[in-house]
């Protein structure tokens, strides 16, 4: 769990980390604009000082929450499996990796995604995703140069494609049912990587 802050202890029953949870699920249900800190602390059944014991601002929420899904995806890029070997096997290993970082980050992936660029912390995280964007076209690129992967569609275009199909999940996934990571990630890969393996 990389959020890039440690979680100080506040009042009883409450951490960072659940208010993070809480202020997401408000940010996505009402806009981040359209939220207030006393909405948060409503939520949380607490008053806003309690909030701010662990946080300056409503802004600071937003970029702790984006990072918190942020650094995660990076941090599969990371991972020996996306490092080491034949690039159409990295490639498959940062689908995966993505997958599974969606349904252990559902609500802070789903706000990564509704993010328009409104405020500086909304644009950084953009800034980020185009980067994370980049590593997947240049895995893609790669997977095309070793002849696993077809030519005949543009790097950039099979990126986001794959990555359409994986950041669709957040529209109909919902962690506890019939279907685990493990299954959808299985489904991402038979499917997509199908129609993109040369053999």
């Amino acid at each position: 769990m990389s959020s890039g802050a440690v979680a100080r202890r506040g009042r009883p029953g409450h951490s960072l980390d659940s208010l993070l949870e809480v202020a997401v699920a408000v940010f996505i249900e009402r806009g981040y604009d359209a939220t207030t800190m006393d909405e948060i602390a409503g939520r949380l059944g607490v008053t806003k000082s309690a909030i701010y014991h662990h946080v300056p601002s409503k802004v600071e929420l937003l970029r702790l929450a984006l990072d918190r899904a942020l650094d995660d995806l990076f941090a599969v890029t990371g991972e020996p499996g996306a490092t080491r070997g034949p690039a159409v096997d990295r490639l498959e290993h940062v689908v995966r990796g993505s997958v599974r970082v969606l349904t252990e980050r559902l609500p802070f992936v789903t706000l990564l995604l509704r993010v328009r660029g409104n405020t500086d912390v909304e644009r950084a995280a953009l800034a980020r995703r185009r980067e994370f964007d980049h590593v997947v076209t240049g895995l893609v690129r790669a997977a095309v140069a070793e002849g696993d992967v077809r030519p005949d569609v543009d790097p950039a275009v099979t990126g986001r494609l794959l990555f359409g199909t994986v950041n669709s999940l957040t529209e109909w996934y919902r962690p506890g049912g019939e279907l685990s990571a493990g299954a959808l990630a299985d489904a991402v890969v038979t499917t997509a990587f199908a129609g993109l393996r040369t053999r």
